[in-house]
């Protein structure tokens, strides 16, 4: 079976690359359609977290994966959404009207943010991130006859054409439904000029310059993409959690949205997705193998985040392209079995003696 578009130069593009994917695609997207027959209302609540967490995923992919633009503050962007969805359904806005409203605002603050990303880039733009996400969580705090401040903000569930989407498997499709729309939209975006520009700009950004890419342009553009995406993840977070307040967008939530497409795999749609599901198991693996566990360490105070950061230097030391990366050298060894050779696949080291040459 082929899926092919037409573009405006008569030009093919398939979704699917051959009938293997149509397959396994076709088997997953069965699996996520019947899952709320199987399993419980828990588990439910953790799906629809985890198809919220790709749409953030893939925001930050875009910008951290394609265009090679750090950022530390993308959880200031999920409560900028947030917040404007909590508030304008509480005053009666519609669902899609508030929704685009956030991502609306959201990319404008991204817009906002990006600016400063024309004049400093790598740890510097981090840092800059990091102090726009403290910012905006003191601003929530402080703007309390909007947000609620500390006390929170109380979001009522999505209301749609007269349907009730509470928790349950209504909200789950509502979710899967974005998630999906998220996922073929940046596909489509990465094989048009504009995603190939945003590679370009990581790959090197002189060589990106010296073929006319404007880098002032697609820079402030993929920042504004990726806010937005983080504005919807953040208005669905607000009808899941149903309760906002500022400690929940943290720098912490921060780093753990970039742990989490770093483990997925920098630089592949797959790995947002395959992050996104990893930021969601491993607290439940976690909390599973407690038991198990002797009494000091099950009992011990930052046990999470200490897996968290072991399972980051595993993934930066052994294995740089993520969860993705080590999926392409099973498949690769299956394939090629018996002809396999050992170290096909060895890490090949490069220094870069100067960042001028970028």
């Amino acid at each position: 079976m082929r899926f092919i578009f037409k573009t405006r130069y008569e030009q093919d593009i398939e979704l699917f690359q051959h009938g293997g994917q149509v397959f396994w695609y076709g088997l997953l997207m069965a699996v996520l359609l019947v899952a709320p027959l199987f399993v419980s209302a828990y588990v439910l609540t953790q799906l629809s977290q985890a198809c919220i967490y790709a749409i953030v995923a893939l925001g930050l992919m875009l910008l951290a994966g394609f265009t090679g633009q750090l950022s530390l503050g993308h959880a200031a962007f999920m409560a900028v959404g947030a917040y404007t969805q909590g508030v304008l359904v509480t005053a009666g806005v519609p669902f899609f009207v508030g929704i685009a409203a956030a991502a609306l605002f959201a990319a404008v603050v991204g817009i906002i943010v990006g600016l400063p990303a024309l004049r400093v880039k790598g740890l510097y733009l981090g840092i800059a991130t990091l102090a726009f996400g403290t910012i905006i969580e003191e601003i929530i705090a402080r703007a309390e006859h909007v947000t609620g401040g500390n006390a929170g903000l109380m979001v009522p569930p999505v209301s749609l054409f007269g349907w009730r989407f509470a928790d349950g498997p209504s909200f789950y499709y509502l979710c899967l439904a974005f998630a999906l729309a998220a996922t073929l939209i940046v596909i489509n975006l990465l094989r048009s000029p504009t995603g190939r520009a945003f590679v370009a700009i990581r790959d090197s950004e002189i060589s990106a310059q010296s073929m006319g890419v404007n880098l002032a342009f697609y820079k402030t553009l993929s920042f504004a993409i990726s806010a937005a995406f983080a504005g919807v993840a953040g208005a669905l977070y607000a009808h899941n959690i149903r309760f906002l307040s500022p400690d929940q967008f943290t720098v912490v939530q921060s780093i753990e949205l970039v742990m989490m497409v770093v483990i997925g795999g920098l630089g592949s749609v797959h790995g947002a997705i395959y992050g996104a599901a990893f930021l969601i198991a491993l607290p439940q693996v976690i909390n599973a193998a407690k038991p198990m566990l002797p009494t000091f360490l099950a009992e011990a105070t930052g046990l999470q985040p200490t897996v968290f950061g072991a399972v980051l230097i595993l993934v930066v030391l052994f294995e740089p392209l993520g969860i993705y990366g080590a999926w392409l050298k099973t498949r690769a060894y299956f394939d090629l079995f018996p002809f396999y050779r050992k170290g096909m696949f060895r890490r090949q080291k490069a220094f870069q003696k100067s960042d001028r040459l970028k």
